[in-house]
């Protein structure tokens, strides 16, 4: 497959906006299907019970946090073969590919079985009884034992949005959507001959949908890249790949589970609360990605551009990169922010007719504003950081930030004061914005531009070793 080298990246800050763009709005509707999709899901399983929705928000902070453990690899692996491919180091980057794929799909089975064992003892441990505990066994326990699944789609996905290809993954992503919302028509409410499932029935759309998907992305994966992976690839496992995956990879994924690990403390407050603030929790929480949606967007695409430029050790166009991609995505996230505030009470009335749910999560979107602003830096920041090699630095700040402050905060707020799901909208903005500073004078100290991963001997694409695509 013939297609433009992926380390010509325009040098005049114009072009370099328009290329971030090309990458930036696949990822950015690709995400939006993915959150629309999960809108589906509430708004259905809204229909079943709000003791559904509060079982599966549940379920998914688990879900979420052994996805991270995925990107351990698939981070990593973005990274490094961003830099490569910067470097125009081809046959090296499909290696590096290989080896990415099968140490995902080793880790994928661990976790699989790991849920299939443990699931309820997992869920005990949140605090969760009754029905919600119910409900929430029945989804982990297919949605967790396929994760599988999600571990190749989510490094395939990963290797062909790093080739540049975000409009293909965005294409796949909204047939695997379609056909999930599809099955849960079907499966949830047991329409077209189906049974009549609820929870049951959502969890078997996921893990359906999720295999259809797999196997689009294994063909869209060999067709994108510039030489294609050897099978012999897939079981070597090169000690200097390997390394330089994990260097990236281990501090990358760490950050992020501490964070969700943090967000699953703050739920195990809410427990205390009353299924009325779980509720509105997971509401709120829902609603809130579709704020930062965009800065996730920009964040993703950056680092793609970040981590090329470095490659070709283009250091001073990805400083100043980063930072017009800060004010882009500070100015829409605002925009968004301000639209969401102005309709929260009629946006929650689509999932619910409880009045305490309603007031409770519109309270709490009040907050949104200083949240999401902090957040944004940090996702585009963060994310530029880790590209130019610079991983293990949010590490140390994210245990002084989130462990050490926003949970003791959060603590004393909700249980000291008496501001319940207020307070802990207030911990997790304190965190944001405590790390957004940090970040700040991080990226403009230019520490990252010594910390590129490319090795300049490396070897070059032997003739006989892959086919050219």
């Amino acid at each position: 497959m013939k297609h433009s080298s992926s380390s010509d990246i325009p040098a005049s800050s114009g072009s370099r906006d328009m290329r971030l763009f090309r990458l930036t709005w696949p990822i950015f509707l690709e995400m939006l299907l993915f959150l629309l999709m999960g809108s589906v899901d509430l708004f259905m399983l809204s229909r079943v019970s709000d003791n559904a929705v509060s079982a599966v928000g549940a379920s998914n902070h688990i879900i979420t946090i052994a996805i991270l453990v995925l990107e351990v690899i698939g981070n990593g692996a973005a990274i490094v073969l961003s830099q490569y491919i910067g470097a125009r180091q081809h046959y090296e980057a499909a290696r590096i590919a290989a080896v990415a794929v099968a140490l995902n799909a080793i880790v994928g089975l661990f976790l699989s079985l790991a849920f299939l064992a443990g699931s309820g003892r997992m869920l005990t441990a949140m605090n969760l009884q009754g029905d919600i505990l119910e409900y929430a066994d029945a989804y982990l326990v297919i949605v967790g034992g396929g994760i599988v699944l999600q571990a190749l789609i989510n490094i395939m996905a990963a290797i062909v949005r790093t080739y540049g290809f975000t409009k293909e993954t965005m294409l796949v992503s909204l047939g695997m959507n379609l056909i999930h919302v599809a099955l849960n028509y079907a499966l949830i409410f047991g329409h077209w001959g189906f049974p009549e499932l609820g929870v049951q029935g959502a969890a078997i759309s996921t893990v359906a949908s999720r295999f259809v998907c797999l196997v689009v992305f294994i063909g869209l994966m060999y067709r994108v890249m510039e030489v294609r992976i050897a099978f012999g690839h897939y079981f070597e496992f090169p000690k200097a790949y390997v390394r330089k995956i994990l260097k990236i990879g281990l501090p990358s994924a760490f950050e992020q589970i501490m964070y969700q690990c943090c967000q699953l403390v703050f739920v195990f407050y809410t427990t205390f609360l009353g299924a009325t603030a779980l509720a509105a929790k997971q509401y709120a929480s829902n609603m809130s990605m579709y704020i930062y949606l965009f800065s996730a967007a920009v964040g993703m695409g950056t680092a793609i551009v970040t981590g090329r430029l470095v490659g070709a050790e283009r250091h001073g166009d990805a400083y100043r990169r980063v930072w017009s991609s800060v004010r882009w995505a500070l100015a829409i996230t605002v925009l968004i922010d301000a639209l969401v505030i102005a309709f929260r009470v009629p946006l929650f009335g689509l999932f619910t007719d409880d009045p305490d749910i309603v007031r409770l999560g519109a309270q709490v979107l009040l907050l949104s504003i200083v949240l999401e602003t902090g957040r944004t830096c940090n996702m585009v920041i963060i994310n530029s950081l880790r590209a130019a090699g610079d991983a293990t630095f949010p590490v140390y700040m994210g245990v002084l930030s989130m462990v050490c402050m926003s949970l003791p905060l959060g603590y004393w707020l909700v249980f000291r004061l008496d501001l319940g799901l207020v307070g802990i909208w207030l911990a997790i903005a304190a965190d944001e914005w405590l790390r957004a500073v940090i970040m700040f004078f991080r990226w403009r100290s230019r520490a990252w531009a010594n910390k590129g991963l490319v090795d300049r001997g490396g070897a070059q694409e032997p003739a006989s070793a892959a086919t050219s695509t």
